[in-house]
């Protein structure tokens, strides 16, 4: 299943505002020319406009129809977006000023007054910086604390399925996250579960316990994450503590647990740390042969997503048709 097509055909259905506060790299200038052309998203550049088109004209591809805003050139949206930001951040207007004049806090801010529905960045910046920055600016979404990510794996073949998919996380972001922090992890997943992919999550909170096969402070904070996303979550189908093999193999789940809506037949698996999600996804892409698209940013009150600073200009143009998806599945609530 080529899953990036699917999500290009969702966003040129309503293509979107989308920022790329990193013009400076000629990747994004490339992406951005094919986004538009392909009718995914509408891009908006942030940076001096004659030194992007500098750049555009050396990489011969045409900007026409694109946005190129200068954080510099408007002192009215500046104020905006320092009033903005003080609002949420108890700091001095003029402090704001000097923060939001930077292209990543900057986009995040034209995110955050709706000037924009999302945002890509990453190529030239750390993920810590993107994570920080999106945090301060664009915000948490209800209910969360935390951000974190996700990958969508797709199998060619699955227990006798074409083509099946799982959501993993978190494999990228928390290392370590506590137990209210893993059930915020399980909860967004399963929101994007819903909201990305159109399938109805299952979700099994992995351990290497199931059920109270063993005992370790470990498994406590696996058990109280479960409580917890139940208790938030109580319309979600959840399960845990539980082993990987007896989330996903039904002869398995039917041993060591039963009955189950989850055991056996999970499509959402949470990790408890950060070590399990990273090995066990790249375990799966290598050795499985699995499509491994993400990771994809979640938490956030409206999309933002990190790039690789390894990034393909594909890759680009595959995370921004999810940005829009995202966005449009927003705008839907």
């Amino acid at each position: 299943m080529e899953l990036t097509k699917v999500f290009i055909e969702q966003a040129r259905k309503n293509p979107l505002q989308i920022v790329f506060p990193e013009s400076r790299d000629e990747r994004i200038i490339i992406a951005a020319s094919k986004i538009k052309e392909q009718g995914i998203a509408n891009p908006v550049l942030i940076g001096d406009a004659e030194e992007v088109n500098e750049i555009a004209s050396a990489q011969k591809v045409s900007l026409e129809g694109i946005k190129i805003i200068s954080p510099l050139s408007d002192e009215a949206v500046l104020d905006k977006y320092a009033e903005l930001y003080v609002q949420s951040r108890n700091i001095k207007t003029t402090i704001a000023k000097k923060l939001v004049k930077k292209p990543l806090s900057f986009g995040g801010m034209m995110v955050k007054a709706g000037d924009a529905d999302g945002m890509v960045a990453g190529v030239a910046t750390a993920t810590a910086s993107v994570i920080q920055v999106a945090s301060l600016t664009i915000g948490f979404s209800e209910g969360i604390s935390t951000p974190s990510s996700f990958f969508m794996m797709v199998l060619d073949k699955f227990q006798d399925e074409r083509d099946k998919i799982f959501i993993f996380a978190d494999c990228a972001v928390n290392i370590q996250p506590d137990s209210q922090q893993l059930a915020e992890i399980g909860i967004a997943s399963g929101l994007n579960a819903k909201a990305l992919l159109g399938i109805e999550p299952k979700i099994a909170f992995l351990s290497f316990s199931t059920k109270g096969s063993a005992s370790h402070t470990d498994v406590d904070k696996v058990r109280e994450a479960v409580r917890i996303a139940r208790e938030q979550r109580p319309d979600f189908n959840i399960e845990g503590e539980i082993q990987a093999d007896a989330a996903i193999i039904p002869r398995i789940a039917q041993k060591k647990v039963g009955e189950s809506p989850v055991a056996g037949t999970a499509n959402v698996l949470i990790f408890p740390d950060l070590d399990a999600g990273n090995i066990g996804y790249k375990i799966v892409q290598y050795m499985a042969n699995a499509t491994a698209l993400g990771p994809i940013l979640q938490g956030f009150a409206k999309p933002v997503n990190d790039m690789s600073r390894g990034a393909s200009v594909d890759d680009l143009i595959g995370v921004t048709a999810i940005t829009v998806v995202q966005a449009q599945n927003l705008s839907k609530k």
